[in-house]
């Protein structure tokens, strides 16, 4: 049965690291026997600039905001009701795409170590896409925004429920040692530390809940405890991200990639890759955005969801011979272009079984 991979692409470099996402599965999909076929989207969504560009005043920014959220939402419940396990999405504007995982339940998640280190010494981190103030409406009123939230004891345990999942996924001799929820649970009058309770009695496991500095000063002082999960809300995942990757990860957040899962019954665990990096508009056309986050998209893509197994290790392999040799984009110290270091990484993959190249589709 062919794999259905979406492709959802906004604007900035979005155009550019789509066509490097279809040329890193096509090679890694013949190199090991897999056809995926790559649906596209066919709107291409905005970044922030672009809306802030477009948009005549507020009421048509919350239009045009509203009106790429519904029609990605669209887009990913089609993907899922035909089967497809997996969509890439490019940077997109931040509200339009918070809407989509309130309304989708997403989590996030990344797993960070440093390279080489024991896979006990990782850390696995969780974040709570679904509700918090990273979701919510916003209501205008003369020179006044209120931004109204919730959190929901259902949302809540279905996040433990897929943290602990996936410690099982990333240790299935065991699972974790050591689950912790870094949420500003102070402020919501102790139903929340309730809800985590009663969620770690059903599952039988230990949940520390702490205030998001807890969670920080314990880093600091003790270091990456062994087989940690930590179950975040957005606000401080995001900001703590790049902190985490430079003091344990050893990597710069503009090489990575993260998955965020759709808990949405109705999208069957729906999983979205995206780079870490944002739209980088001021490369658009350029051709010099880095592509090595999209290119461990595309890995992760083929080996995870279309039975082409190995297909990480071949793109690292190829990604650590393009380093050493200097073919580079300019963020990194190169002079390279991101076409060209595409080539040279496609040229370091052996050569193997050649199967059907992925078909591109139209999208709905």
């Amino acid at each position: 049965m062919t794999a259905q991979v979406g492709l959802a692409v906004g604007r900035g470099t979005g155009p550019e690291l789509a066509d490097v996402f279809e040329r890193v599965v096509n090679r890694l999909g013949q190199l090991h026997g897999v056809a995926p076929a790559i649906t596209r989207s066919p709107r291409v969504y905005h970044s922030y600039f672009s809306l802030r560009a477009e948009a005549d005043g507020i009421a048509d920014a919350r239009r045009l905001t509203e009106d790429d959220a519904g029609h990605y939402e669209r887009f990913c419940r089609s993907l899922a009701r035909r089967g497809g396990a997996a969509v890439f999405r490019t940077a997109v504007n931040a509200q339009s795409l918070y809407l989509v995982r309130q309304r989708l339940r997403a989590v996030k998640v990344d797993v960070i170590s440093a390279p080489g280190s024991s896979p006990d010494a990782a850390l696995l981190l969780v974040r709570d896409e679904a509700q918090g103030f990273y979701t919510g409406e916003n209501r205008h009123t003369p020179g006044v925004l209120t931004r109204t939230m919730q959190f929901s004891r259902e949302i809540t345990d279905d996040v433990i429920a897929h943290a602990l999942a996936q410690g099982w996924r990333q240790w299935p001799d065991g699972g974790a040692d050591r689950i912790v929820m870094a949420y500003k649970h102070h402020l919501l009058d102790g139903a929340f530390d309730d809800w985590v309770h009663a969620a770690a009695e059903r599952h039988r496991v230990r949940i520390e809940l702490n205030q998001p500095d807890t969670v920080n000063r314990n880093l600091i002082q003790h270091g990456l405890p062994r087989r940690t999960v930590v179950v975040a809300g957005n606000e401080w995942g995001d900001i703590m991200h790049v902190v985490l990757l430079d003091r344990y990860g050893g990597d710069k957040q503009e090489n990575r990639c993260s998955e965020n899962v759709y808990l949405h019954p109705e999208l069957a665990g729906l999983v979205e890759y995206q780079t870490v990096h944002g739209s980088a508009d001021d490369l658009a056309g350029r051709d010099t955005v880095n592509p090595v986050a999209t290119v461990r998209a595309a890995a992760a893509v083929v080996e995870r969801h279309c039975d082409g197994a190995g297909a990480i290790e071949a793109a690292e392999r190829a990604l650590a011979a393009v380093t050493a040799r200097g073919v580079l984009t300019p963020d990194l110290g190169g002079r390279h272009s991101t076409t060209a270091v595409v080539d040279a990484l496609l040229a370091e993959l052996p050569p193997g079984r050649v199967g059907r190249p992925a078909r591109l589709e139209a999208g709905s």
